[in-house]
């Protein structure tokens, strides 16, 4: 929920700005199905009152989502979106915590930090659209080049983790390979033009971390 809460903010910006259109287009109508239907299945299964009520807010932040972005681009429609975006987000990160502590479930730090790269390469390339549209504030630079050393200081401390399987460690490789060089493009938010080329290596990052998500969830069992 995490990563799609800013990965359909990132297509809706993407399809506005006639930028990777018909990927875009496909990405934000499975993302947006994806998101509604891990919604549901959520409400199904709480029963605990506060998360039911967290619940309602992001079903109602996720309705005028999909609103918004149906309708035609313009930088009032990208403003809500991202605002959007970021509600949703911290809706969704409470909702896990609070499932977390109600269930008793003992938290895994380094699958946390693992799943936090899929949202976090996906909020980059948000952060870089947002701006090549007009959304050119000192705050949106700020957090781009926050969330860039985010995702660098949770690379490094996943390759660092001394339970890593080889397979894995060959996965973070091909991860970090990759990082070296196109986090210089993301950090140069303002000089801008290579939007195509931060759609498909941040697509990438995100299935790459993915990958490594689900063999340390296998590890974990």
């Amino acid at each position: 929920q995490r990563m799609l809460s800013q990965r359909i903010a990132k297509d809706y910006l993407y399809i506005g700005k006639n930028i990777s259109k018909t990927k875009a287009n496909r990405q934000l109508k499975e993302s947006m199905n994806s998101f509604l239907l891990a919604h549901r299945k959520l409400i199904s299964s709480i029963q605990d009152e506060d998360i039911k009520n967290l619940l309602d807010f992001v079903a109602l932040s996720s309705n005028e989502f999909k609103d918004i972005t149906s309708k035609k681009f313009n930088l009032d429609n990208a403003q809500l979106i991202l605002d959007l975006s970021e509600s949703m987000l911290e809706g969704s990160q409470y909702v896990v915590d609070s499932l977390q502590h109600s269930l008793k479930i003992k938290k895994s730090t380094i699958i946390d930090r693992s799943t936090k790269q899929r949202m976090l390469s996906q909020r980059i390339a948000k952060y870089y659209i947002s701006y090549q549209s007009g959304i050119k504030d000192k705050n949106t630079v700020l957090l781009m080049k926050k969330t860039v050393n985010q995702f660098s200081k949770n690379l490094d401390l996943l390759i660092k983790n001394p339970s890593n399987t080889p397979q894995i460690t060959k996965k973070l490789e091909k991860v970090e390979k990759l990082w070296k060089i196109v986090s210089k493009f993301y950090n140069n938010i303002e000089k801008g033009g290579l939007p195509i080329i931060v759609f498909n290596t941040t697509d990438n990052i995100t299935s790459k971390m993915d990958e490594v998500t689900k063999l340390y969830l296998i590890n974990n069992k």
